[in-house]
């Protein structure tokens, strides 16, 4: 993350996609994002081929989550001036942060293991607005809104979603495929030990995020 925040001070085309790339893996580690659900079903149909085409529909879920947002704060980048976008924008960052760190991993959507791929789309659908994804790459695209980068700010920004969405779809997958495998040979048990809080963490980025947009 120090890594994409340095990048957003950089006003060229190529730290915008550097920084929707190290998003996207961001996004990837969290089991929240969909891995930890694919894993889940693989796990639950013994099979290694569910897990691969349980990351399509998350993929896809996800980016029509950001996508949705991205084309909001682009349009109304076009009708507010940049400070005050981005004013805004680090306002609901920080609010939405806080509001994760209060209401933890409460009211998840639940999705039964014999769902379709329809629903898993939908439940990371979900998932991803609930937790914000979009609103992390806000930041980034700023300089859309300003005029800063060349070409058209929804050609970049849709570049820019692609991008993020396939270095999150290489990270979870190459997640699930290591998890299976430790499951396969250590079973589940370290979990009791060695889980992270990362919905702790994902507050934190929101609100730096936020915070980010002030300095």
């Amino acid at each position: 993350m120090l890594i994409g925040f340095v990048l957003l001070s950089v006003t060229s085309s190529s730290a915008l996609w550097l920084t929707a790339a190290g998003l996207g893996a961001f996004h990837g580690l969290n089991p929240a994002m969909g891995w930890l659900f694919a894993v889940a079903l693989g796990l639950y149909a013994h099979s290694r081929r569910v897990v691969l085409i349980s990351l399509v529909p998350i993929a896809l879920g996800h980016a029509l989550s950001v996508g949705l947002v991205l084309v909001g704060a682009l349009t109304l980048g076009t009708m507010l001036g940049h400070e005050m976008l981005a004013r805004g924008a680090g306002l609901v960052l920080i609010g939405w942060g806080i509001w994760r760190l209060w209401r933890g991993h409460r009211g998840r959507p639940s999705v039964g293991m014999r769902t379709g791929l329809a629903g898993l789309a939908l439940w990371s659908f979900v998932m991803s607005s609930a937790h914000g994804a979009g609103l992390m790459l806000v930041p980034a695209l700023l300089p859309l809104c300003s005029g800063k980068l060349a070409g058209g700010a929804l050609e970049a920004g849709a570049l820019a979603l692609a991008i993020h969405t396939a270095s999150m779809l290489a990270v979870i997958a190459v997640i699930s495929m290591l998890a299976v495998t430790v499951h396969e040979r250590v079973g589940l048990g370290f979990l009791r030990t060695g889980w992270v809080n990362v919905d702790w963490l994902w507050s934190v980025a929101l609100i730096a995020c936020g915070a980010w947009l002030f300095v």
